[in-house]
């Protein structure tokens, strides 16, 4: 196996929360208010979207895709997310400096450094809002793909916050099942100083719609055991 390669879970599509709008003649990117799963090629017209976004958009209200259903493909919180300070290079998307708050690797001409991680508001190299925190959500979407994830991606501290809390909280009240909790992943919005009472959106883990937590709880306990019949047998 490669040195220093990342294992990631296979993935087959992307959540987005964004979307390609044209503005005096450029297709820039902008925040949206709702979900899109898309494939992971791209067209002339941007990211194709998946089969699943019909079939869960038809069954949204005003149809607005802003619940998913989900599942995570690992007990541990940070095997399904991670989150780290990032700056990218801009001519080729490739990270050039990476970091967690403490510590960061550092591309430089020598070759990758191990350096200190104030953090950007605080970093010389990273000042000017070019390292940003870089959050990466793998979720199962669907039955077809047991082992293939969607990956969502986000920039926002109140996503990554959120999503951070929640699979830790899961993962605990679950005795650690996480894996079989029947969890939906929601768009939610919220005003704030910062926002000047415009409505910013981020990502949060519930359990389904429905579903108590207890309910919850006893089919992650149900899923759990079958699996261990159907390895069994």
């Amino acid at each position: 196996m490669l040195k220093g390669l990342a294992i990631t879970p296979p993935v087959i599509g992307r959540i987005s929360t964004g979307r390609i709008v044209e503005k005096n003649g450029k297709r820039l990117p902008e925040k949206d208010d709702q979900f899109t799963l898309t494939a992971q090629i791209q067209n002339k017209e941007g990211w194709i979207k998946h089969p699943l976004d019909e079939e869960l958009r038809q069954a949204a209200r005003n149809g607005k895709l802003r619940a998913i259903p989900v599942r995570m493909l690992f007990n541990d919180p940070d095997l399904n997310f991670r989150a780290e300070y990032s700056l990218f290079d801009r001519r080729n998307a490739r990270p050039l400096c990476t970091g967690d708050g403490e510590t960061c690797r550092r591309v430089v001409e020598s070759g990758v450094e191990h350096l200190p991680c104030p953090g950007p508001d605080t970093c010389e190299f990273g000042k000017g809002g070019l390292c940003k925190p870089y959050g990466r959500l793998h979720a199962r979407i669907g039955d077809d793909e047991e082992l293939g994830t969607f990956i969502l991606r986000t920039t926002g501290y109140n996503s990554i916050r959120t999503l951070a809390a929640r699979l830790r909280y899961y993962q605990a009240v679950s005795g650690g099942l996480l894996a079989c909790m029947p969890l939906t992943l929601r768009l939610r919005g919220k005003s704030t100083r910062q926002s000047h009472q415009t409505p910013i959106y981020y990502v949060d883990l519930t359990i389904r719609d429905g579903l108590s937590l207890n309910e919850a709880l006893r089919q992650a306990w149900e899923t759990h055991c079958s699996g261990i019949v159907n390895l069994a047998t």
